[in-house]
């Protein structure tokens, strides 16, 4: 049975016990379990916006940065999840721990209260185009200004998209428009900067604004792999 708070006895909000002519006599208070409730919902609503469902775990808890080859992406990424500012771009190769990286900035971002969307770059694309369903609930529009002026956006795995027209424009029109406004934003990337669009690669480019980082270490999962080979 759920405990029903002491203070309000369940209202929500209580009057205080103050003489008649105290300013605060006859005045609403919210209560503090009132308060409590409505951070909740909120944090679930960030939480929801976020699309880190599956990346729950990724945190920097859980990441190892004693592998040879992270220290410093690991230390840069943790500064920027604790004050989101300008662009990060981590660069490497398949399994060096790029979006384990990039998915905790998000969900330190979360945890601060920070309006957070965590996307791999063709999922975004494939998102936008089912606005254009008959079942969708959802304007492009709306979807569209969500995406590009959210305070903090991920995108995982840039360059992984299609290289059809509509995808390259799309994608270039998000970022552009984060790069005129400084609006925070992360990306991971395995291919070289020159494969991009280059109107991205050069915004990319601008040291300004954006820090890049490469990542050194091996693929992680080939070496669990070897490792398991070698202790069978």
């Amino acid at each position: 049975m759920e405990e029903i708070c002491p203070i309000c006895k369940g209202a929500g909000y209580f009057c205080m016990d103050v003489p008649i002519n105290d300013p605060n006599f006859g005045h609403l208070i919210t209560c503090q379990c009132k308060l409590a409730e409505k951070e909740g919902r909120q944090r679930d609503k960030l939480w929801q916006q976020s699309n880190l469902q599956a990346f729950e775990s990724k945190t920097f808890t859980t990441f190892n940065a004693h592998i040879v080859g992270v220290n410093e992406a690991f230390g840069r990424a943790k500064a920027f999840a604790q004050a989101p500012k300008g662009w990060l771009l981590l660069v490497g190769g398949y399994g060096c721990g790029k979006t384990h990286l990039a998915a905790a900035i998000a969900n330190e971002a979360v945890r601060r209260e920070y309006q957070t969307i965590f996307m791999v770059v063709p999922d975004l694309l494939d998102y936008l185009r089912s606005t254009f369903g008959p079942s969708s609930e959802v304007a492009y529009d709306e979807r569209f200004e969500k995406i590009r002026n959210i305070q903090l956006l991920v995108l995982d795995d840039l360059g992984a998209e299609s290289s059809t027209a509509w995808a390259r424009e799309k994608l270039f029109q998000i970022i552009n428009h984060r790069y005129n406004n400084h609006l925070p934003t992360v990306f991971t990337t395995n291919v070289d900067l020159d494969k991009l669009d280059p109107r991205i690669a050069s915004r990319l480019l601008d040291i300004e604004l954006c820090r890049q980082t490469v990542i050194q270490a091996k693929d992680y999962r080939q070496t669990t792999r070897n490792n398991n080979i070698r202790y069978k």
